[in-house]
């Protein structure tokens, strides 16, 4: 009995490691939202928020995780967009430092200003977690839309941020 268990129970994280590993999220297709937020930490993120933005998607941005130091127009220039965009339409979250801290402050700039649907932006192996713990944070007040950056994650990557998935799943299970 205990066997069979163990055995189903390693089935499940077999083919939910393939699923998660194999069916990387995809990149969104043009849609509106109230705003667009992006998770710093990984090449192509900021890029991707900044297409989004000025192609007309949403009128505000959130990229959260920056570090204390960085300013509005040092990103403009390591971006190589005007500061104005950034003074009149992106704001820059100082607090998180991990997709945890991330989703608490997605989810207070989000509220305090009412929005209602935001699009969400990070890479294909890091969605489904910040997804998860965005919409944990956020409750059932905010629509995400999740668009993903296309990356070539190694196999050390998807382990380790599926086991990262499956822990913050038991967390919510378990209320932590």
């Amino acid at each position: 009995m205990i066997k069979r268990l163990i055995s189903l129970l390693f089935l499940a994280w077999v083919l939910g490691f393939a699923w998660f590993a194999l069916l990387l999220p995809l990149p969104a297709d043009a849609q509106k939202t109230d705003a667009i937020v992006v998770l710093t930490g990984g090449p192509g993120r900021i890029d991707r928020a900044l297409e989004r933005l000025e192609a007309g998607d949403a009128k505000r941005l959130l990229i959260s995780g920056v570090a204390r130091e960085v300013k509005p127009r040092e990103l403009a220039a390591a971006y190589k967009r005007p500061v104005s965009l950034f003074d009149c339409c992106i704001a820059l979250g100082f607090e998180a430092e991990d997709t945890r801290s991330n989703a608490t402050e997605v989810a207070t700039w989000a509220q305090r200003r009412k929005y209602k649907s935001i699009r969400l932006i990070t890479t294909d192996w890091h969605m489904r977690r910040a997804e998860y713990e965005i919409g944990r944070a956020v409750g059932d007040k905010v629509t995400i839309l999740p668009d993903a950056v296309r990356s070539q994650p190694n196999f050390a990557t998807l382990f380790r941020e599926y086991h990262k998935y499956l822990a913050g799943l038991a967390g919510g299970l378990l209320g932590l």
